[in-house]
């Protein structure tokens, strides 16, 4: 038996590809989903990491990817299963008058569908022969206080906040899930926010002045704590947590 074995979506870059690399530097193989691989990750760690392509906003070919034996595969033979939900997206950006359909539509497939069902699909795979399962969704401060410009990115992520909050009330045996808001972390998603128009996010010019003050969380920092609490035995006891209150 292999002691942990863990599956984190978005591994591609920013917060998910720091997070890959934590756990793979633990000594934990990795299965990373994203539409691209992590060439730069697979010539360091080898075959600890195994990269799957999968576009997560088409909920479709994640649910057949699901159907198949790929995931199953992954967690035969592992005693604990980590699950770190990470890839999201930020737009569509701005009020509805601005916001594009098919983005509301992406975004809800990405930011919700897609941990929702990978979450579900964990806590049957591998049948008893695994122990603990332990699924961490990448949350944000913007789930729990409304942003103007960012209704949809808002409204996705309280999704995850309150199936955290559902899934602990099921108290399945051998189940633990939490979501995280990891702070503000210096990742692509941040240049986004710096590229938009105040039109489309009128708090643009505070995130700008953060990271122009280094105020930005290193993502390989922020993946080091994450990682920590997502080992440590008391992961899960709150199903909604903020990774700032954890580091204090």
């Amino acid at each position: 038996m292999i002691g942990t074995k863990a599956i984190v979506s978005g591994h591609s870059r920013g917060l998910g590809a720091a997070v890959a690399e934590e756990l793979l530097a633990r000594g934990i193989p990795v299965l990373g989903l994203a539409r691209r691989g992590n060439p730069a990750l697979a010539a360091r760690h080898g075959g600890q990491l195994v990269e799957v392509a999968l576009d997560l906003a088409d909920s479709a070919a994640l649910a057949s990817w699901l159907a198949g034996d790929t995931l199953g595969d992954w967690v035969a033979g592992a005693e604990r299963v980590l699950l770190v939900n990470n890839a999201g997206t930020l737009q569509p950006m701005g009020p509805l008058p601005l916001q594009e359909c098919d983005a509301v539509a992406r975004a809800v497939a990405v930011n919700v569908a897609a941990p929702l069902m990978l979450a579900a699909a964990l806590a049957q795979a591998g049948g008893e022969d695994v122990r603990e399962r332990r699924v961490l969704h990448v949350s944000s401060g913007a789930a729990r206080k409304p942003y103007a410009g960012w209704s949809v990115y808002c409204a996705t992520k309280a999704a995850l906040d309150h199936h955290a909050r559902a899934v602990q009330a099921d108290a399945t045996p051998g189940l633990r899930i939490c979501a995280l808001a990891p702070g503000v972390i210096d990742t692509p998603m941040q240049g986004e926010i710096r590229a938009s128009t105040l039109e489309r996010f009128p708090l643009r010019d505070r995130f700008a002045e953060m990271q122009a003050s280094g105020g930005l969380l290193a993502p390989d920092e922020c993946a080091m704590h994450l990682a920590d609490y997502l080992l440590d035995q008391d992961f899960g006891r709150e199903p909604v947590a903020d990774l700032r209150d954890l580091m204090q």
